[in-house]
This record gives C-alpha cells, structure tokens and sequence, in this order.
C-alpha cells in the first residue's frame, strides 16, 4: 500500500521507532514528492520510555529523510473536548497520549490496527489491522489526524525541540534507556 502511495500518507502511533527498511520506504516516498506526516507521542505525553529512547536516536535521521513529524502534548489545546465527551475525565484529568494506530494513503485508503510503528509490532508480537477503501472514512481519520497535529496539540518535532518540555526526571530516565544496547527489541 505505501509503495503505491501517489500523493500522500499521513500516520498516527504511539511508538516511531523504524527499521532500516521502514526508514528507506520513507525516504523514497519523500524523494518521490509525497508528503509524510507522522503524529506520535511526546517525551511529555509517552507511557512507554524504552520505546521513546529507540525514537530519540532516530528523530535527527528522521526529519532529515523529510518526515514531516508531530509529537502529541500532555495537554492539548482540545482536551476540553475531548472531557466534555467523557464526563469522568473532569474530576482528574490524566495526562494525553496517543494510542491509535492508523494511517491514510492518498486520503482514499485507511488503515486501522493494532500495529504499532516498531520493530516489536513488526517482529515480535501478534498484531492484526484492516484496510479500508473508503476515501470518505479515510478523510475523516486524516482530519482527525490532522486535528492533532496541529499546533495547540503537538509540538512540531522539527522546530519546537519538543523534548524540554518533558519533566526532568523523565528527562533522565530517557537518557539511560537510550544508552542501553534495545534497538533490537524496541
């Protein structure tokens, strides 16, 4: 499906950690005029640091390859939106992550699953999805997407050295998951 992309694609999950493979589909994807735009989570709004260190090391090759990367805050401009939808949530609200995984090709083809964008998903654990040709389904998701991309919802990955933002503590924690030999199992 990606290799076939015309125009666009435009994805969200919660990890980002690519294999050499991944990174040269993206790269020639940019190369051949498709714009690639990936939403995932902070350091400030991630569950999952060990994940989040594997994306860190990649985060420079990344945006250099041309992706065009968002990272979710903890606290995004539409939150009060999304409690009003959820009245349990006004009492405490948690911190705001990213757990979807979907991603829309040429705004026509959707896809939805449980595959996160990691070596582990790819290797390691049992992940299912489905395509959807449906591209007014698939416009939706992308708007949605896009929603959270936007400025008051995520940092732009590219200018806004989103990773300050983040608590100290977590800060560290990161920095040590980082200098661990994971890559493998990330």
């Amino acid at each position: 499906m990606l290799q076939g992309a015309q125009k666009s694609v435009t994805i969200q999950s919660p990890y980002l950690v690519m294999t050499k493979d991944a990174l040269a589909l993206f790269r020639d994807m940019v190369r051949r005029g498709i714009e690639v735009r990936i939403c995932t989570n902070s350091l400030a709004s991630t569950d999952n640091l060990q994940a989040f260190s594997g994306y860190q090391k990649q985060r420079q090759t990344l945006l250099k390859s041309g992706i065009k990367i968002y990272e979710f805050k903890p606290d995004p401009a539409h939150k009060r939106d999304l409690i009003e939808r959820y009245k349990k949530l006004e009492k405490g609200a948690p911190i705001f992550a990213i757990h979807a995984k979907t991603m829309v090709v040429d705004s026509k083809t959707l896809f939805v699953g449980t595959f996160n964008f990691d070596p582990r998903s790819m290797n390691l654990n049992t992940e299912v999805g489905v395509l959807i040709d449906d591209p007014l389904l698939a416009r939706q998701v992308e708007k949605s997407i896009e929603r959270d991309m936007e400025p008051g919802n995520s940092w732009n990955a590219a200018t806004d050295k989103p990773d300050r933002f983040a608590p100290a503590a977590k800060r560290r924690k990161v920095k040590l998951w980082k200098a661990l030999p994971m890559t493998a199992i990330l």
